[in-house]
C-alpha cells in the first residue's frame, strides 16, 4: 500500500509540489501540469482506480482513497507555493554579483523544514490509506508492487 501512496503521491504530489510549471517534463502535460484542484482531484481518482483494478477495491474503498490524496494535496499546496517562490528567490539570488552563503543557507533551511512537513503528511495519508484497505487487498496490493518495482530494475 505504501507503494500505491508513494507512487500517487510521486505522480501528483511531489511533481505538483516541486514543478509547479505549465509544460511538464520534456514540454509534455503531466501529472503537474495544472495545480488547479479539480484538475488534480480529477487524475487523483484516474490514478486511484489503475492501482486499486487488481485488488478487487469496492467503489467506495476507491472513492475514500482518493479522498485522502486529494485532502492531503490540498493541505500541502501552500507549501507547493512557499517551495516554488523559494526556488525564484534562490535563483534571483545565485544571478547578483556577489553570492549571498548565508541566505542561500536560510532557503536550505526552510526548504529542508517544508520537506520533513510534507514528508510527515505523506506518512500519515499512506496510514489512512492501508487503514481503507483489509489486509489480503493490502497484501496484493503491496505483491503488484513488488513486481512492478522488479520489473524497472
Amino acid at each position: 500500500l505504501a507503494g500505491l501512496i508513494a507512487a500517487l503521491f510521486a505522480g501528483a504530489g511531489a511533481a505538483a509540489f516541486a514543478h509547479g510549471g505549465p509544460g511538464g517534463w520534456h514540454g509534455r502535460q503531466g501529472w503537474h501540469a495544472s495545480a488547479d484542484p479539480a484538475t488534480m482531484q480529477k487524475r487523483t481518482e484516474g490514478m486511484v482506480r489503475m492501482m486499486l483494478a487488481d485488488v478487487n477495491a469496492t467503489p467506495e474503498q476507491e472513492q475514500r482513497i482518493a479522498q485522502i490524496v486529494n485532502a492531503t494535496m490540498i493541505e500541502l499546496r501552500p507549501l507547493r507555493e512557499q517551495h516554488l517562490a523559494a526556488r525564484k528567490e534562490a535563483m534571483d539570488l545565485l544571478s547578483q554579483p556577489a553570492i549571498d552563503r548565508r541566505a542561500l543557507e536560510t532557503i536550505r533551511a526552510r526548504e529542508l523544514a517544508a520537506a520533513d512537513q510534507v514528508s510527515r503528511r505523506i506518512t500519515q495519508s499512506i496510514a489512512d490509506a492501508a487503514e481503507v484497505l483489509n489486509p489480503e487487498q493490502r497484501a496484493k496490493l503491496a505483491e503488484r508492487m513488488r513486481s512492478r518495482f522488479e520489473r524497472r530494475g
